[in-house]
């Protein structure tokens, strides 16, 4: 009985651990960041727009890196940068409208392929990365971003209101918050925005929970002491009233 009460014990610490971890993650809802202001989307090639208020392009872009590394950035610029995140690029836009403020556009790695224009973007990303999207997709487009998409539009699709709906598909920003969680066998967050990618090592180690072994693991059972019963071997006799 005391051996089930201690492993319940164990167990609700591990999840009240676990939820607090979850808590402090650098994925938060985007209701609590940034609004989502404007949405393109057709088929797998998806394109949704956050405004930061009163924050300039490195700012945003600052805290957008603090809270997720990307794979790749552009040099900084007060105007316009790139940050890669896996198959998401993001891009950071000086609102012409209102200079104050920082349009966030989250393009798909299919967006992209299918209406930016490659001579664009070859002052932001790298040539290898140019051709890795363009090559098999000849040549996108000539959109240059949502501030100028009025005069360069994109081929496929338009930018509306978001919907409700949309609100809820849509990929949250990692802003503010640094928050990391790791398992066993995989190194730090994935990248992409992808809480849990996993990014196993060479050796294919997988993590294990193990009871009864030494190291004070969180896991392990409470040690039992064992002690042999002792015996004995001697002879005896019966006897009955009346005999010696």
């Amino acid at each position: 009985m005391k051996e089930r009460s201690f492993l319940s014990i164990k167990m609700i610490l591990v999840l009240s651990l676990f939820v607090s971890l979850l808590a402090g993650c650098g994925a938060p809802n985007i209701k609590d960041t940034y609004p989502l202001e404007s949405v393109n989307r057709d088929g797998n090639a998806t394109s949704y727009v956050y405004r930061a208020a009163d924050k300039s392009v490195p700012e945003v872009a600052g805290e957008l890196m603090a809270a997720n590394t990307p794979d790749q950035s552009s040099p900084e610029d007060t105007e316009r940068m790139f940050l890669i995140y896996g198959d998401e690029y993001y891009h950071l836009q000086q609102d012409p409208q209102k200079l104050t403020d920082t349009l966030i556009e989250i393009d798909s790695k299919e967006y992209v392929q299918r209406n930016y224009d490659s001579s664009f973007l070859q002052g932001y990303l790298t040539a290898v990365l140019i051709g890795n999207l363009f090559d098999s997709m000849g040549g996108g487009g000539g959109y240059r971003g949502y501030t100028s998409k009025d005069v360069y539009k994109p081929k496929q699709g338009n930018y509306k209101k978001p919907t409700s709906q949309d609100k809820k598909i849509a990929p949250p920003l990692t802003v503010d918050r640094s928050g990391k969680i790791t398992r066993r066998g995989q190194d730090a967050v994935g990248t992409g925005g992808s809480l849990f990618k996993r990014n196993p090592t060479s050796s294919g180690d997988r993590g294990s929970i193990k009871r009864g072994e030494s190291g004070g693991g969180l896991f392990d059972s409470p040690k039992k002491s064992y002690t042999k019963p002792k015996t004995r071997i001697g002879s005896g006799g019966i006897s009955r009233r009346g005999r010696r």
